[in-house]
């Protein structure tokens, strides 16, 4: 059903394209290119533009007035939720989101479209790409003194693995995660959107590493587990088997974390101030101990440790890999919901944000049930890849030390 406003909206924005090519009113600048360049356009060609970009107006008035609906049935749910009513189908969106039924634009006529709309971008402000971990590298640097300490890969799955064993998690959670997230081939410093092994390709994320925790992840981890992270690099510092070197890396390791924890406590608690506090440099500049070889094996290791513990507290015990993963790709709690006898019927649009729909091909135009399944069938295909093979040998040669 669409929300009666975004059809208002729209029919007014198409009207003030079909008028005439010289605005009666002022409109928003999109609008304003749009009425420019049909005025440029031949007659037959003003016609097919008009037609599509009538129908595609209307499509994105629709498609906002769905994620409206979307966002205040979400929030509706969660209330009952808090107060322990019970949830039923009645309390989810049972639908996807529409898609485009109007008439397609020729090639050509595209073309010119994007070009016309390219040629504007200078006076616009321009699109902000996301932090690279260059930047974060820098930030680290200039904020806390701090410089990963990168270690070879497979040392770093070694030192990942051992923690993760520590910990209670299995072989088959740890490494099947990691072949969802990374593809099977990612490397401790591997960043979403950038290939791990080319290096190609643009940041789509802040994620970084085997278990691909956003800058925010870090934020909170460090908040709940930092003072232990440093009691660790200390302990270390004291051996008496290490080089002097060694011994010094390690306490300007804890002296920098000591830093970050401070500052890192002094934001607000919660997941909403931490997404805000890390897009400041110093935000930022806690995100590189992901890759350094001795805290980032900890910290993302006791992340998932951390959705686990949240399930066994819900009374979710043994979560299998896939399981493991969803909760880790929606957000514990969320993840926990979309396993529901109710929750694994829903479409998808139930449990992500907008954005974090749209952009991730796994997770569209599918319930939840489905979501497990394919993520089931990803982790199978990418678990034999050279990087998830290789974490499978390292965990079978501690496994082994282990009993000699």
């Amino acid at each position: 059903m669409i929300v009666p406003h975004r059809l208002v909206a729209a029919s007014l924005l198409i009207g003030a394209l079909l008028l005439s090519a010289v605005m009666a009113a002022p409109q928003a600048q999109a609008n304003r290119s749009a009425s420019d360049f049909a005025a440029r356009l031949s007659p037959d060609d003003r016609r097919e533009f008009e037609a599509w970009y009538k129908a595609w107006t209307f499509y994105q008035a629709e498609k906002d007035a769905f994620w409206d609906k979307v966002e205040a049935t979400r929030k509706a749910r969660r209330q009952k939720i808090r107060t322990g009513k019970l949830v039923t189908k009645a309390d989810y969106v049972n639908e996807f989101p529409p898609e485009f039924q109007g008439p397609t634009l020729s090639k050509r006529l595209a073309a010119e479209w994007s070009k016309y709309q390219a040629a504007g971008t200078e006076t616009r402000k321009p699109a902000t790409d996301l932090p690279d971990l260059n930047a974060y590298l820098a930030a680290a640097k200039r904020h806390y003194g701090f410089e990963p300490e990168r270690i070879p890969e497979r040392e770093f799955k070694r030192r990942y693995a051992r923690e993760a064993l520590r910990l209670g998690l299995t072989r088959e959670q740890v490494v099947r995660v990691y072949a969802l997230e990374t593809g099977g081939i990612g490397t401790a410093d591997m960043q979403a959107g950038i290939h791990p092994l080319r290096r190609t390709g643009k940041p789509i994320s802040s994620a970084l590493g085997y278990a691909q925790l956003l800058s925010a992840n870090t934020v909170d981890e460090l908040v709940k587990h930092g003072p232990e992270f440093v009691a660790r690099l200390e302990s270390m510092a004291a051996s008496g088997h290490i080089s002097e070197e060694r011994r010094e890396r390690l306490r300007a390791k804890a002296v920098a974390l000591r830093k970050m924890i401070k500052k890192a406590k002094s934001v607000p608690h919660g997941w909403s101030h931490h997404q805000e506090f890390a897009k400041t440099g110093p935000g930022m500049g806690m995100h590189p101990i992901n890759i350094d070889g001795d805290i980032g094996p900890w910290i993302q290791v006791i992340k998932l440790k951390g959705i686990k513990d949240f399930a066994e507290r819900k009374n979710r015990f043994d979560l299998d890999p896939t399981e493991l993963e969803l909760m880790n790709l929606a957000g514990p709690a969320t993840g926990l919901e979309m396993m529901t006898a109710v929750g694994l019927q829903m479409p998808t649009v139930n449990f992500f944000a907008r954005r974090g729909y749209e952009r991730n091909s796994i997770v569209r135009g599918r319930t939840s049930a489905e979501l497990l399944k394919a993520l089931e069938e990803r982790m199978d295909k990418n678990e034999k890849n050279a990087g998830a093979v290789e974490f499978y040998e390292v965990f079978e040669q501690l496994t082994a030390e282990a009993r000699r």
